[in-house]
């Protein structure tokens, strides 16, 4: 942002031709006129302590803006891990166990789903089934649960499209390696039936894998919320950072990827948590 094109001044100001006192006066106002680091260190100290500055644009606090928006992107986030969590792990565990041209099959979509932009899902998405169908709202985020549910539907399944890929790639995997084992072969010959070896026996002893790729996929989730949030008109914080980058709001972009660095951060400590409660020898540091 510092480097860009552009000097958010001039928007300060505003007018065709702003004197050059008044650009001095909206630089010294707003700190644009010291070196980076300065700025950044005087904007992160007061962000430490719940002081996340002025929006250049807005001249409103930037902290009372991304509140007013965090709740809808993580109801946004929430909403794309069930889609994620459910289709990722029942495709995988479908495509491992039975293999053959099942698991053929799963690859060849899981490949071409990786490969789509979240961008082009979600047109394709709008098209269909709000334009087309007119089953789900095309814009906007929804007041209330329910609401909420219906018109988050579609920028949901936009972000979890690639992540499902993803999930189903790794958990498949898991699941042939797992399939193989002794422990499996023995519930075979004790006659259990099949869905408690797969359940109980496979998918238990896979876990590992399993809840490491859906923690990072939740995580990375975060940051997709910014394309899907434009593409569907939803006022989250995603959509706040393309807006503000796009403006040269540079307080504003700064807390919103700070808030989105530390959901980062958050999620992979709680994955890693539950990681080394399923399997303590994580914990211990012990390897297989």
């Amino acid at each position: 942002m510092f480097v860009s094109p552009g000097d958010p001044a001039t928007l300060l100001v505003g007018g065709s031709k702003p004197s050059p006192e008044a650009l001095a006066a909206a630089r010294a106002e707003f700190h644009l006129d010291e070196p980076f680091w300065q700025s950044y260190a005087r904007w992160l100290g007061g962000a430490l302590h719940g002081d996340f500055g002025i929006s250049l644009i807005n001249r409103a606090p930037v902290g009372e803006m991304v509140a007013s928006r965090l709740g809808t992107t993580v109801f946004l986030v929430a909403y794309a891990a069930v889609f994620i969590v459910i289709g990722g792990v029942v495709l995988g565990v479908l495509a491992g166990w039975r293999g053959g041209r099942t698991a053929t099959a799963m690859t060849s979509l899981t490949t071409v789903l990786m490969a789509a932009p979240t961008f082009a899902v979600a047109v394709i998405l709008i098209a269909v089934f709000a334009s087309g169908l007119g089953w789900f709202p095309v814009f906007g985020g929804g007041t209330g649960f329910l609401d909420q549910l219906w018109h988050l539907t579609l920028p949901a399944a936009s972000l979890g499209f690639a992540w499902i890929a993803y999930v189903a790639n790794i958990t498949q995997e898991a699941v042939r390696r797992e399939i193989t084992s002794e422990h499996v072969e023995t519930a075979r010959s004790r006659g259990i039936a099949e869905s408690s070896i797969i359940w109980r026996h496979v998918v238990r002893n896979a876990s590992g894998p399993i809840v490491a790729v859906n923690g990072l996929s939740i995580a990375g989730i975060f940051a997709a919320t910014s394309v899907a949030e434009q593409a569907f008109g939803v006022n989250g914080i995603g959509s706040l950072l393309v807006q503000s980058a796009a403006r040269q709001d540079i307080v504003t972009v700064q807390a919103v990827t700070l808030i989105m660095i530390a959901a980062f951060v958050v999620v992979n400590t709680l994955v890693d948590m539950l990681s080394a409660i399923l399997d303590p020898r994580l914990a211990g540091g012990v390897t297989a």
